[in-house]
């Protein structure tokens, strides 16, 4: 098999090499999506001067984000994610 151009540097690698990289990028992106997630949940959790607008902005924020990391990964977060913001939302806003 005749090695690949990576698009960042421009040297040339062999496909499994680029594969076990794509790998790394796609771990170290989800870390940062849990991370965010994370902190968007403490902060609505805990910030008593968050308003129900301000809260529904992170939201919306994160999900652009998310996405933005992974494009095609849309029905995940809908099932992962919006339940637990649903869920805060409305034991934080007292909402029925």
């Amino acid at each position: 098999m005749e090695p690949e151009e990576t698009r960042d540097t421009g040297h040339a690698q062999p496909e499994e090499s680029r594969s076990v990289l794509e790998q790394q990028q796609e771990e170290r992106n989800l870390r940062r999506l849990q991370l965010m997630m994370n902190m968007v949940m403490s902060v609505i959790a805990q910030d008593t001067t968050l308003t129900y607008e301000a809260a529904s902005e992170m939201i919306a924020d994160s999900r652009r984000a998310a996405l933005a990391m992974f494009p095609d990964k849309e029905l995940a977060y809908d099932l992962i994610y919006q339940p637990r913001l649903q869920r805060l939302m409305r034991d934080r806003f007292r909402l029925q």
